[in-house]
């Protein structure tokens, strides 16, 4: 009888390195099943935080369409999200999309692509810190009914030491491993939904009872992109939407420490794609209904609001006691996606460290906690010194910063896709389904990525992206976006002098399975 074999196996390790080079790290096996991966990846987005950061903004850009721009920017999350789970099932290793890359790619576009997740992840952790802070003392104040409390927020030294604060906690936590995590995560996820869920209800009773002048009735037009007023505000929709799915990845970071590890984290990853995706349609239809998309009064797209909606509409929708639960329900968003975002860029490092690509040192498991111990504090401290420093010099920096992230994100998911369906060239053709899972919607994922990525970088030339500042006459967010790819090729090429065995692809090969015929 004649069968085809898929070899090397690559996830099977012997004596801690398997047959393509993919070692083991010492990380806690069986830490993890597949609700804690779920609620990782959930975690790490910040559904709370994101909605009511980009909900206005969203509104402003594409109107009442905003819940078909959800489902658009989540097509192609859900496509490069298969392209993780193939690769996990032969490969669970910790470095995600760069040890998956290398493999596919080689050591320099694998390197780089390490470098892109790493960066993204610092961006985004300061910026969860700053806005934990600033909800910190925004619930302090209305707590208390004190004004001067909420004004300290105001106060930078005071902001500065509370957010420096926030950071050393999650620090603290995420290093004491992954049961630790796990069980503040329950805690802070549960109540997100919970606080959601209350706020989708009573936005609906609100809209039913007509209680707002800026309501809507529901249409199914809403759910039709090509309705969009202008490919140009469909395009900032999207990089917003994209941006709202950002994380979900997590739980693959975790695969090591995972029950059932060359499957159980792609599955938590679909799950909380799906959990994501019903949270922002639900939450953007009955925010719609209730009042409206417009730039006058309550309205999603009120320029005084739209950067942070639920502290508009808290009050008028759920009223004063509930809706000090939704300001609790942010800060709990931030806090926990602070504490869980610790994971990918800790994992990834600690790869990135065992296969020779960055300082050993980083490579060290904690003997108690099975963490990478020193990858998560160095983490913490690069995360604070570098909010700290972009506070300091320039409030225009930090936010021009934030919207540099983008194109991070587009820059490694589209990497990793791609490296999907290079590495499994060879399986393609073997049924429908390797063929569609393993290469055609990788391929369709990772070619939206790459247009959103030409786009914003199209984009960010102009000064008036972003901020609104400029260098030489480039706009400030294309110079920071830009120039920190180029300072990774300026690491990675220290490192190249430093571990020449590793970027000759003698640590972790270069490789692809090859189907063998037996009989």
């Amino acid at each position: 009888m004649t069968q085809l074999e898929t070899r090397p196996q690559v996830g099977d390790t012997v004596r801690g390195r398997s047959e393509g080079g993919v070692r083991a790290k010492g990380l806690e096996k069986n830490s993890v099943g597949l609700l804690g991966s779920a609620v990782i990846g959930i975690s790490t987005v910040a559904p709370v935080y994101c909605l009511t950061s980009t909900l206005g903004s969203t509104a402003g850009e594409v109107g009442l369409q905003m819940p078909a721009v959800f489902l658009a920017g989540f097509l192609p999350m859900l496509l490069v999200a298969f392209a993780y789970r193939e690769l996990n099932r032969v490969m669970p290793d910790s470095g995600t999309s760069f040890t998956w890359t290398v493999k596919a790619f080689g050591p320099r576009v694998g390197w780089m692509c390490g470098w892109g997740l790493v960066i993204a992840t610092i961006i985004v952790l300061s910026n969860l810190a700053g806005v934990a802070t600033s909800y910190f003392w925004l619930l302090a104040g209305e707590v208390t009914g004190s004004d001067a409390i909420a004004a300290l927020d105001g106060n930078k030294a005071v902001h500065i030491l509370t957010c420096l604060l926030l950071i050393a906690v999650a620090t603290a936590i995420s290093y004491r491993g992954m049961t630790a995590t796990k069980r503040v995560q329950y805690a802070l996820v549960g109540l997100q939904l919970v606080v959601l869920a209350v706020f989708v209800t009573m936005a609906l009773q609100k809209a039913g009872a007509g209680a707002f002048d800026t309501g809507v009735d529901f249409s199914w037009s809403w759910m039709n992109p090509f309705a969009v007023q202008s490919f140009a505000a469909f395009t900032a929709g999207l990089s917003l939407s994209i941006f709202m799915y950002w994380g979900w990845d997590a739980c693959l970071s975790t695969n090591e420490e995972t029950t059932g590890s060359d499957r159980t984290p792609g599955r938590g990853a679909l799950i909380a794609m799906v959990v994501l995706v019903g949270s922002y349609l639900a939450t953007g239809i009955a925010a719609q209904m209730a009042v409206g998309s417009g730039d006058k009064g309550l309205g999603l797209a009120n320029p005084d609001t739209s950067d942070n909606v639920f502290a508009a509409l808290a009050g008028p929708v759920m009223g004063p006691v509930l809706g000090v639960a939704l300001f609790i329900a942010v800060l709990a968003s931030a806090a926990a996606s602070l504490q869980t975002t610790f994971i990918p860029v800790a994992r990834t490092v600690l790869a990135m460290s065992s296969y020779e690509a960055l300082p050993g040192s980083f490579s060290k498991v904690h003997p108690r906690f099975k963490v990478p111990g020193r990858a998560t504090v160095v983490a913490g401290i690069a995360t604070g010194a570098f909010y700290t420093v972009m506070t300091l010099v320039s409030e225009h920096v930090l936010i021009d910063t934030i919207y540099a992230l983008g194109l991070m994100i587009c820059f490694y998911y589209a990497l990793t896709a791609f490296a999907c369906a290079w590495y499994f060239r060879a399986e393609l053709f073997r049924s429908g389904r390797d063929f569609a899972f393993k290469g055609l919607f990788p391929v369709l994922g990772g070619v939206l990525l790459s247009a959103v990525f030409g786009k914003t970088l199209f984009d960010m030339w102009d000064p008036a992206y972003g901020s609104g500042s400029s260098v030489l006459g480039v706009g400030s967010v294309f110079v920071i976006g830009v120039g920190l790819l180029l300072l990774g090729g300026v690491i990675m090429t220290v490192m190249r002098r430093r571990s020449p065995a590793f970027f000759r692809g003698e640590v972790l090969t270069k490789d692809t399975p090859s189907l063998v015929v037996q009989d």
